[in-house]
């Protein structure tokens, strides 16, 4: 059975002192909603932020990992680094690291095998583009991200996989898709898993909506049959922002 959840993303925010001020906040917030709770602070925090949710409901994830296990790759990290302070989940494939990096569906479907082979959770971001949206061709995209990185996994591994679909025009611009929009692409990305997998893959994956995600429209987003919560940006910077989403389950 699949579960909600609510995943902030801290990207390049929050130095140590703002981490655990933001993490205090968090952390007086009741939590009234059956929604799992995750942050991803950056590297420098991890640790900071583990011990300080060590006896709470709230996971801590990594924003990123590299594929290789050791050798010459400056400023980068590992899954079993990870894994050494706590860490059990890490997010693969978000569009910053797309766009930014130069990721491609072949180095992410390595840093898959990376993450499964140690043991990790991943959250695995894909989503089309405004020029691929207004060409109708939104669905032929996502399809291949998420086959291309992820199809030549048997079937058993989706359950250490959570997907979430980021339209990427509608991250940090303000824009948000429908919930009808929404609701659209994650009926479809399911039906792609069960064309492959079977039923019982395509409903038991969670799938997240990560774009614009706001307290004000939370929960009609995820009042959505195929939407089974979000992966936030903005919003998770702030507490009350955050726990307002989480609660709208």
């Amino acid at each position: 059975m699949r579960k909600n959840i609510v995943a902030g993303n801290w990207k390049l925010n929050n130095d140590l002192s703002q981490t655990a001020a933001l993490i205090s906040d968090l952390k007086e917030q009741t939590k009234t909603s059956n929604a799992e709770v995750m942050i991803a602070p950056s590297f420098t925090n991890l640790w900071h932020a583990f011990e300080a949710t060590r006896q709470d409901e709230i996971e801590v994830v990594a924003q990123n990992m590299h594929f290789a296990e050791n050798g010459a790759y400056t400023g980068e990290v590992n899954a079993s680094m990870l894994k050494s302070i706590g860490i059990q989940t890490v997010i693969l494939g978000h569009s910053e690291r797309r766009a930014y990096y130069n990721e491609t569906d072949a180095s992410l479907a390595k840093k898959v095998d990376a993450a499964l082979a140690n043991d990790m959770r991943i959250i695995f971001c894909f989503g089309e583009e405004l020029a691929d949206r207004k060409a109708g061709k939104e669905e032929d995209v996502v399809e291949s991200q998420i086959k291309n990185a992820l199809f030549h996994l048997e079937g058993s591994a989706f359950k250490n996989i959570v997907l979430a679909y980021e339209p990427v025009w509608a991250i940090g611009t303000g824009e948000t898709a429908s919930p009808e929009q929404a609701q659209d692409m994650h009926k479809f990305i399911r039906q792609t898993l069960n064309n492959t997998y079977g039923s019982q893959v395509a409903e038991d994956m969670s799938i997240l909506y990560g774009g614009s995600v706001k307290p004000a429209n939370a929960k009609e987003i995820f009042g959505k049959p195929d939407v089974d919560g979000g992966l936030i940006g903005g919003a998770a910077l702030k507490a009350d922002d955050f726990y307002a989403i989480v609660n709208a389950f």
